[in-house]
């Protein structure tokens, strides 16, 4: 099933659980990992509730699938039994906010050192080029999910690395690497992953050039 705009079926929650307490925990902040949450599933909450403050406009992008096959067991419910991508998609998610054009993929790993540059394909690479070159605001959002860490990477610094890999083979981003050229966010609650405190780092840096 292609979702959107959520692009999830987790829903939004408008509120806090009714467990406050668990809001607490450790004596801190509590964070949308502790629940188990996937990266994707963050970044969509976190939309939600930007799109409700009327802070940004970004949405997942639906996967584009040719639908071959479907039954219908009953008048009112269809079945997709067989389709395929119609073509490779681009990037994770793509919005506007202040007037800037923003266009990100998400990525996570359970890596604690390193991530591995081939889990980005070819054509995400280029298209973020491709944005660049038109001044939108271009990165990755990077989670070590067994660290509980979360990184917004600039699309400038992981086509280097990309190019870096071609030529000379080196496969991966240290996490000492990402860390010296990306902005950390903390995962927390509404949102649940303030990426966009990041974005508004990356416009201010982009200013002063």
């Amino acid at each position: 099933m292609v979702k959107y705009p959520t692009g999830s079926a987790v829903p939004y929650r408008a509120s806090a659980p009714k467990d406050r307490g668990f809001w607490k925990k450790a004596g801190k902040r509590a964070s949308f990992s502790d629940r188990g949450m996937t990266l994707e599933q963050q970044i969509n909450e976190s939309n939600q509730y930007y799109l409700n403050k009327a802070v940004a406009v970004v949405h997942k992008k639906p996967t584009p699938i040719q639908i071959v096959k479907v039954d219908y067991p009953k008048r009112s419910k269809a079945v997709i039994r067989e389709a395929y991508f119609r073509q490779a998609s681009t990037t994770d998610y793509n919005g506007v906010y202040r007037g800037y054009y923003l266009d990100f993929e998400a990525k996570e790993t359970q890596n604690k050192t390193s991530f591995p540059l081939k889990n980005f394909h070819e054509h995400q690479i280029v298209h973020l080029h491709q944005c660049l070159q038109q001044d939108g605001i271009c990165f990755a959002i990077i989670g070590f999910m067994t660290l509980e860490r979360y990184f917004v990477t600039p699309a400038t610094f992981l086509i280097k690395c990309w190019n870096d890999w071609q030529k000379n083979g080196k496969s991966s981003m240290s996490l000492e690497e990402i860390e010296a050229n990306s902005i950390e966010i903390k995962s927390g609650f509404r949102p649940a992953l303030p990426y966009i405190d990041a974005v508004d780092q990356i416009i201010a840096d982009r200013n002063k050039q």
